[in-house]
C-alpha cells in the first residue's frame, strides 16, 4: 500500500489513546522484519533511519531509504518513514527527496537556548518542505558517542513548564521527553516517571515521544501510553533479538557460511519482537 505520513499515524494513535511503534532499522532485514511483525499484529508502524545508521552505510542515505520505502509500499498495513536523531543540517535537507515524511531533529545535547534556536530553524525549514518534525528536551541517556547519563540524574528529566515554552517557541510537532528511559539498554529494567508523563501531557498540546523504549518493561510501556505517550521508539530490542538468533545458529552450525541462513533466523527473531511490541501498543486502542 502507498506510504503514509508519520504525522497521520501519530494523530490517529492520539485519537485512539494508543501509541504508534517506531522501529529503528539498520539493514534491509530490519525493515522486512518490522513490516512482517506489524502485518502479523495488524497495525501500522513507522520505519526509522537514524543518522548513525546512515553513517554505518558510509554516509549514504538513499540506499537504505529506497529499500525501506520499497518494503513499506508492499506492506499490508500502513507504514511511514521517519529520519531519526538528525544533527546534521545536510542530512536533514535530504529527507524530503529520500521519501521521509518526518524527521527528529536532535539538538538536545546543546544548552537550552542553543537547542531552541537550532530546532526553530530546523522546524521552519521542515514545515516549508511539508515535513512533520520531532525534537527532544531533557536528555535521554545512552546515545552513541556521549557519556552515559543516569536517567534519574539532575537535569536529565524534561521540565513541563520549560517543555511548554520550548514547544511554543520552536514550533515542533512532537516532543521526545526524558522520563526515565535510556537508549541502548539490553535489559528491560527501566522505571518511568509516570507522574511526570502525565504532567507533560497536560502541559503540552503536541504528542509525546518515548525514546529508549527497548529497556522498558511491558507494564511500564502500557502505563506510559495511558499517561500520554503517543509514539514509542524501539531499536536495541531488534538488535538483541537478531544477534541472539545469529549467535545460536552459528553455535549450532559452526560450518555455516551462507549469510541467508543466519540473516534469515535473525530476521525472524526481529519480526517476533516487532509483532509483540506492536500488538502491545495496539492493545491500548
Amino acid at each position: 500500500m502507498p506510504l503514509v505520513t508519520t504525522g497521520e499515524l501519530v494523530a490517529r494513535a492520539a485519537t485512539d489513546r494508543a501509541a504508534v511503534p517506531a522501529f529503528n532499522i539498520i539493514t534491509l532485514e530490519h525493515a522486512e522484519a518490522v513490516v512482517a511483525g506489524a502485518e502479523a499484529a495488524g497495525a501500522p508502524v513507522v520505519l526509522q533511519v537514524s543518522e548513525n545508521a546512515v553513517k554505518f552505510h558510509h554516509g549514504r542515505l538513499l540506499p537504505l531509504a529506497r529499500a525501506a520505502a520499497a518494503v513499506a509500499e508492499q506492506a499490508a498495513v500502513p507504514v511511514a518513514l521517519h529520519l531519526d536523531h538528525v544533527q546534521s543540517d545536510d542530512l536533514l535537507r535530504q529527507a524530503p527527496d529520500a521519501g521521509f515524511s518526518s524527521v527528529m531533529y536532535d539538538a538536545a545535547h546543546l544548552p537550552y537556548a542553543d537547542n531552541l534556536a537550532a530546532t526553530r530553524a530546523a522546524a521552519d525549514w521542515a514545515h516549508a518542505e511539508g515535513l512533520w518534525i520531532e525534537a527532544e528536551l531533557g536528555q535521554v541517556g545512552g546515545k552513541p558517542g556521549q557519556p552515559a547519563l543516569d536517567a534519574h540524574a539532575p537535569g536529565a528529566r524534561t521540565d513541563p513548564a520549560e517543555a511548554r515554552a520550548f514547544v511554543a517557541d520552536s514550533g515542533v510537532d512532537a516532543l521526545a521527553v526524558a522520563v526515565g528511559s535510556s537508549h541502548a539498554m539490553i535489559t528491560r529494567t527501566a522505571v518511568l516517571d509516570h507522574g511526570l508523563i502525565e504532567r507533560l501531557a497536560a502541559a503540552l498540546d503536541v504528542p509525546l515521544v518515548l525514546h529508549g523504549s527497548s529497556g522498558v518493561p511491558d507494564d511500564e510501556l502500557t502505563a506510559a501510553v495511558t499517561g500520554g505517550i503517543t509514539k514509542v521508539n524501539v531499536g536495541t530490542a531488534l538488535n538483541v533479538a537478531m544477534t541472539g538468533a545469529v549467535r545460536d545458529l552459528l553455535a549450532d552450525r559452526p560450518d555455516a557460511v551462507d549469510p541467508r541462513a543466519y540473516l534469515g533466523v535473525g530476521r525472524e527473531a526481529m519480526a517476533r519482537t516487532a509483532e509483540r511490541i506492536t500488538a502491545l501498543l495496539r492493545a491500548r486502542a
